[in-house]
């Protein structure tokens, strides 16, 4: 479970549609969640020229890998928090949206992925929720790639140490990650959530090709 209660923890302001929580998760659990991401060996690789270079496990392939990772994504306890930090009632994304649940990996020289949203394909709002479990840079410290949000007009760091989370209306905040360096290594746990997780013929096509860009042609028919 959590570091604790839910009761207990502080809410933090999401006034600019971004928010963050550190030691979001108790030692023990996310040493189990860090130990079947470290086990991840086979990524979906994929380059989108000045945009996108980096790696990434769907949800489909987590089911069966990482057990821990999609069963505390759906979990009431992970809902109820995202719901009390955004102030509106949230859901897991369907099964068959392959970011639903998915682990991120920034791992060969320049891995990087530039200015974004993340798409709302849902009648509802849509949540990013980011949880660095590695971020090792060669001098034992973190790596090099940051991660930058706009707010207010300008660009903020947004600090990626493990166990943080980082809670965001990705249709509504621009943002990327800036390149890593040789040697270093990051890998995230990636959740989406919405209000309402109806979406329309037109929408569910669009996801499914947004998708094909990092999960290949086999998200044309999940």
């Amino acid at each position: 479970m959590f570091v604790t209660t839910l009761d207990a923890l502080e809410t933090p302001s999401f006034a600019g549609k971004l928010a963050t929580l550190d030691h979001v998760l108790t030692a023990d659990l996310f040493a189990l969640v860090a130990e079947e991401v470290n086990a991840l060996i086979e990524t979906e690789r994929s380059y989108l020229p000045t945009h996108k270079k980096g790696g990434t496990v769907a949800y489909s392939a987590l089911r069966e890998k990482a057990p821990t990772l999609v069963s505390h994504y759906n979990s009431v306890a992970m809902r109820r928090l995202v719901s009390r930090i955004v102030g509106m009632e949230v859901r897991p994304t369907p099964l068959h949206d392959e970011s639903s649940c998915s682990v991120l990996f920034y791992e060969k020289p320049g891995d990087h992925i530039n200015w974004h949203y993340d798409h709302n394909f849902y009648r509802g709002r849509h949540f990013t929720v980011l949880i660095p479990v590695v971020n090792r840079g060669r001098d034992g410290g973190l790596s090099a790639a940051r991660l930058l949000a706009k707010q207010g007009g300008r660009d903020v760091e947004v600090a990626t140490p493990p166990n943080r989370l980082i809670l965001f209306e990705g249709a509504k905040v621009r943002h990327k990650v800036t390149p890593i360096s040789e040697g270093e290594r990051r890998a995230v746990w990636s959740m989406t959530y919405c209000t309402d997780p109806r979406n329309s013929a037109f929408q569910g096509v669009a996801r499914r090709l947004k998708d094909t860009a990092f999960f290949g042609l086999r998200s044309l028919w999940t």
